[in-house]
């Protein structure tokens, strides 16, 4: 599998947004999490981000990407009237939209909302167990692993715990 078979799945426009804007992200050292249109009479895109690299996000990285993209969204003219762009870092509880998501947080608490109920649930939650191109996997808190479909995701996200907080933490700098 290669890196663009591993981009997170959006639909109408959001996925219209995406599509305009990955290679923007992408020359710039940049990974798409999530794009997401909320409100109504202005909406509100909210792209979210990852650095390539790994390195910390910080407020540097959202004010290029949202000159970057910005500019791309102007030209490309997804949405008709005003719209508001927001850029931000995934952060710690971040939601779980792409497969290495879902495998480099493997062992930590997640929560899981589904399009089509799974026996007769649209919410679970669990330990995520990893991810490949077809299923997420979790360990339920009643003891059950079950595979989601990932074209049934509706919405998944890390849960904050101290455990997510140790693990994604920056290592303590020298003096």
């Amino acid at each position: 599998m290669n890196d663009t078979d591993d981009q997170p799945r959006h639909e109408g426009l959001e996925a219209r947004i995406a599509d305009a804007i990955l290679p923007t992200l992408d020359h710039l050292g940049y990974e798409l999490v999530r794009v997401q249109i909320s409100g109504k009479e202005r909406p509100t895109v909210q792209i979210m981000a990852d650095r390539a690299d790994g390195a910390t996000f910080a407020v540097e990285d959202c004010e290029a990407i949202s000159h970057a993209v910005g500019a791309v969204l102007d030209v490309a003219d997804p949405i008709k009237g005003e719209w508001s762009l927001e850029v931000s870092s995934a952060g710690i509880d971040r939601p779980l939209t792409r497969i290495r998501d879902w495998n480099r947080f493997a062992g930590h608490v997640a929560t899981l909302e589904l399009a089509m109920p799974h026996d007769g649930r649209k919410r679970f939650r669990g330990i995520a167990l990893g991810a490949d191109a077809d299923v997420v996997r979790m360990r339920l808190d009643d003891g059950a692993e079950i595979a989601f479909p990932r074209s049934n995701i509706r919405r998944a996200k890390l849960v904050l715990t101290d455990e997510l907080i140790a693990a994604t933490a920056a290592p303590p700098t020298e003096n």
